[in-house]
């Protein structure tokens, strides 16, 4: 485990570190690093935009927030973004977290995804989103030096990320892509998952059982 980062201190409280074994024994190396740069990403967003936040809950944040996708915490029917959340919640739950903490935790990572809403919530769930956002598209690129991301993807490597992340995702929710309804990720079941076909929220409405 790296003690920091570019200036930024990775935690290393017994409850982060314990976060972190879970996503050791239960994710794999292209989660391990990807939430890593995530955490690092949105805490040197956050850091830059001089906004206070709580470094442990940000990093625990940025451990559970795809660990949805993994076996064990995947469920049959929920989005795999409140698989994530609910596990943390748990977890935080088991430790004697503050419910105001736990919150913001299961926020920060069941938003994670959702566009437009997630960057006006609470500093921990703007910057799991922004950290997010930058490592998987590159959004607010040049908010962080050339030198300071070569310092990130040193400590955690991309190691082909762009290929690997999307074929990664539908693993983990191709077992029940109805749950990507409404959210980007249908875009990983139309390009990826052979037969799928979108639901439409016009269908939706057209065909509801109302009569008018």
């Amino acid at each position: 485990m790296l003690k920091s980062v570019s200036d930024i201190i990775i935690p290393d409280s017994k409850l982060a570190v314990g976060a972190a074994e879970l996503l050791r024994e239960h994710g794999d190396t292209l989660l391990w690093n990807h939430s890593h740069r995530v955490f690092l990403f949105g805490a040197l967003q956050g850091k830059n935009a001089r906004v206070k936040f709580d470094a442990e809950l940000l990093y625990i944040s940025a451990l559970f927030h795809d660990l949805g996708l993994t076996k064990k915490y995947s469920s049959p029917d929920k989005r795999f973004e409140v698989d994530g959340a609910n596990a943390a919640r748990s977890y935080l739950q088991q430790h004697g977290v503050p419910d105001e903490s736990i919150r913001l935790v299961w926020d920060a990572i069941a938003l994670h995804t959702t566009i437009g809403v997630a960057p006006y919530k609470e500093p921990e769930v703007a910057l799991i989103y922004s950290g997010v956002g930058y490592d998987v598209m590159g959004e607010n690129f040049e908010s962080i030096s050339e030198e300071t991301r070569e310092q990130v993807v040193a400590a955690y490597p991309r190691d082909n990320f762009k290929n690997k992340i999307l074929p990664a995702f539908l693993e983990g929710f191709k077992h029940k892509p109805e749950t990507t309804f409404g959210n980007i990720k249908s875009d990983v079941c139309e390009l990826l998952l052979p037969g799928f076909k979108r639901t439409s929220f016009c269908d939706c409405v057209l065909h509801s059982p109302w009569k008018d």
